[in-house]
């Protein structure tokens, strides 16, 4: 699928978003490698190996849950997907976001059109919130680009983390998908 986004600032080559695949696990898992050991995006310390990546991978997958990536010239340019916010059953129509993009890439409205494809799968799902969990309040990138999908800031978790020599905060935000009309869910049978 070919997406581009008004939101999102010209792409100089044409940027395709598409489900990932168990192939994009080595590409997928050398861009979130570089965010842990340089960015406070993760409070991961230790990059996780392929392995992980495609164990991670394969959870938000049997969830029915969607994992995109970006391709430019056939090169993946970033990733993103949404996994369940917690386990318990009640949060069953509560997901969170998460992002990445090429250290090459970034800057380049590459996040943006991840950002409003994931949207756009999760409006028809099931789903009634998506929630953004960003690390460390200096990640402003991050938090203007959730304010220009309509995110609103609900809460600091100060000094929660401890990465690179220093306390991280933890800024969460919070869009309804789709409708505003409640929904009921089936009950959790039992």
């Amino acid at each position: 699928m070919s997406f581009e986004s008004p939101l999102a600032p010209a792409i100089p080559t044409k940027l395709v978003i598409r489900d990932a695949a168990s192939s994009d696990i080595p590409a997928i898992t050398a861009i979130y490698r570089h965010h842990v050991q340089t960015g406070t995006a993760s409070f991961e310390e230790i990059p996780p190996n392929k392995g992980e990546i495609a164990n991670r991978f394969t959870a938000i997958r049997d969830h029915g849950l969607p994992y995109l990536v970006a391709m430019r010239s056939d090169v993946i340019a970033g990733y993103c997907y949404a996994s369940l916010y917690r386990p318990r059953s009640a949060y069953r129509h509560t997901i969170e976001n998460s992002i990445y993009v090429a250290p090459d890439c970034i800057g380049s409205g590459i996040g943006a059109t991840l950002m409003a494809a994931l949207l756009e799968r999760c409006e028809t799902g099931p789903w009634q919130q998506m929630i953004a969990v960003i690390g460390d309040s200096h990640n402003h990138a991050s938090i203007a680009l959730h304010r220009k999908f309509g995110f609103e800031m609900t809460g600091t978790f100060h000094k929660v983390g401890y990465k690179f020599g220093r306390w991280l905060d933890s800024i969460l935000m919070q869009r309804s998908l789709g409708t505003d009309k409640p929904v009921l869910p089936a009950p959790v049978e039992k």
